[in-house]
């Protein structure tokens, strides 16, 4: 089932469904019907420039990422652990000695600051790997990891190392929670990924506050370059389209709440 999911969820998203139309497209060049073929070739090729501007890219991320303020962290309540998800941190085959930091590395570092700042007294590090990446190590374990490095001491931080979807984040972490006697935590995810996030977990009986990170959108003048498709913007922009359609298929499965 977790092929499929992601298998027709890459269908809906940008490049994949213009793809799709480019492939209909030549089919319907063949039959005969230049016209119909014409017109899915046209709009593929539309659908995937707009998303590709970088003004449209932004409008659809921030409107994800205006859901929660940037706090600073001496502004957030008191909890009983902080849980911080993975995506932002890689694990790497078994010999390799270091974790590989993405974009979303911002996760880990907020929560070893919400540590550090006294708001919890362990760390719960949620994330697996998917099957089809080989073996390797955990997210969980890239992550503690890194917290170590950052200051943490590994005896407060308790790893998830099973999941592989913001789904199983929330029910294997509940467990976790449940089984060592913890209640409210501070969910520390990017802003992107906040609003599913959130409502995964509180579907799942976790008490969480957000602690929100990893605010991409930044102030910038409508400059005419920012009008013109670029590669990043398209990949900014399915990301985003992700986090939509994930919150779709997860409110119609019952998964999160309204």
């Amino acid at each position: 089932m977790l092929y499929l999911d992601k298998l027709l969820s890459q269908l809906a998203y940008p490049l994949g469904l213009s793809m799709v139309l480019a492939v209909l497209a030549l089919a319907l060049l063949i039959a005969g019907w230049r016209r119909a073929g014409l017109l899915a070739l046209s709009v593929g090729i539309l659908w995937l420039g707009f998303w590709s501007i970088p003004i449209v890219s932004d409008g659809l991320r921030l409107s994800l990422e205006e859901r929660f303020a940037r706090e600073p962290v001496g502004a957030l309540p008191v909890a009983d652990a902080v849980v911080v998800l993975g995506g932002g941190v890689r694990g790497g085959p078994p010999d390799w000695p270091d974790p590989d930091l993405g974009r979303a590395s911002d996760r880990a570092w907020h929560a070893a600051r919400v540590f550090h700042a006294g708001k919890a007294s362990c760390v719960v590090v949620s994330g697996g790997f998917m099957p089809w990446a080989g073996e390797r190590r955990t997210e969980a374990d890239a992550m503690l990891r890194f917290l170590a490095d950052l200051g943490v001491p590994p005896d407060a931080i308790l790893p998830e190392g099973r999941s592989r979807s913001t789904r199983e984040n929330a029910l294997y972490t509940a467990e976790i929670l449940s089984a060592e006697g913890i209640g409210r935590v501070l969910l520390v995810t990017s802003a992107l990924h906040m609003p599913r996030a959130l409502a995964t977990f509180r579907a799942a009986g976790v008490d969480a506050i957000p602690a929100p990170t990893d605010f991409e959108v930044m102030p910038e003048p409508a400059h005419l370059i920012r009008w013109l498709p670029d590669a990043e913007a398209l990949s900014d922009s399915t990301r985003a389209l992700k986090e939509y359609v994930g919150w779709w298929v997860y409110r119609w499965r019952g998964w999160a709440e309204p």
